[in-house]
């Protein structure tokens, strides 16, 4: 899945291959949940008319902001530019579930967004109700509901691993983080996160937007994403034929990697609470 709001960039995605493009809406609560240097979306509904306009093979992903008193007029514009999936993000009870169910009709295929404690604690009481066709967890606002330095945590820890079982004890495809570009600068692997979907079985990643950022290009940008996605496409390949044994002993190399930010992280954060009291 690719998260734009720009036609070029919507229209190269579909042509390389990409099967989502994802407009985001949301934006109720985000910056108070997600302070500091986070990717906020400033996407609108205009976005979703234009992006809707020019594809024609790549389905129309909208993440709604969760349930408020206006969500329902909010749904009815969305459905009116023909969007294949509707998201629902960071719900808590039975009822937000139920009014968005409710609210959509039918008109389109929904998605949950699972990023809350809340939403994991009542998972089957959740996936019990009817109209929900997939699911996705967002490691994000989850990692930081649970009290986690850093969200791929939930990938090593059990997290992940009880949610997906959930999630195919119902038959609901589901995916769950984004991936940045294969072989690139980040603090976890992309290659390793990438086996970790392969492991858990999941069906869709959100590509970070990094992919879709090439202004520092030489390239055109629909050359960029082909190259890009091939190196995904070559790993896939590897992944799909790997063993049980190879699959977790990736798991013990991803945990290995995360444990070290973390570390890394809190090192960090000692050091500047030393240096505040020192100034002090």
């Amino acid at each position: 899945m690719m998260i734009t709001k720009d036609k070029d960039v919507a229209i190269a995605s579909e042509k390389v291959g990409v099967s989502r493009i994802f407009v985001d809406l949301e934006k109720n609560g985000k910056a108070q949940r997600q302070p500091g240097d986070t990717v906020k979306s400033d996407h609108t509904i205009e976005d979703v008319k234009e992006i809707s306009k020019v594809l024609t093979e790549s389905s129309l992903l909208v993440r709604i902001n969760p349930i408020f008193h206006g969500s329902k007029s909010e749904i009815e514009q969305v459905l009116e530019c023909n969007p294949d999936y509707v998201m629902l993000p960071f719900f808590k009870t039975y009822e937000e579930i139920s009014q968005f169910i409710n609210f959509v009709e039918g008109r389109a295929k929904t998605i949950l967004l699972f990023e809350t404690k809340e939403s994991i604690e009542r998972i089957d009481e959740i996936l019990s109700i009817d109209g929900i066709d997939e699911a996705y967890i967002g490691l994000n606002d989850l990692h930081m509901s649970y009290g986690k330095e850093f969200m791929f945590e939930l990938l090593v820890d059990g997290t992940v691993s009880e949610i997906t079982k959930k999630f195919k004890a119902h038959g609901l495809p589901f995916g769950f983080g984004g991936i940045g570009n294969i072989n690139g600068k980040a603090a976890v692997s992309p290659e390793k996160i990438l086996c970790a979907h392969y492991y858990f079985e999941s069906q869709s990643v959100i590509l970070s937007r990094t992919f879709s950022n090439n202004k520092k290009l030489d390239i055109p940008l629909e050359q960029y994403l082909t190259l890009e996605i091939e190196k995904i496409r070559k790993y896939e390949a590897i992944f799909s034929n790997f063993t049980l044994e190879e699959f977790e002993d990736n798991q013990k190399q991803l945990a290995e990697e995360v444990s070290k930010f973390v570390r890394g992280t809190l090192t960090c954060l000692f050091s500047l609470l030393a240096l505040y009291h020192i100034s002090m």
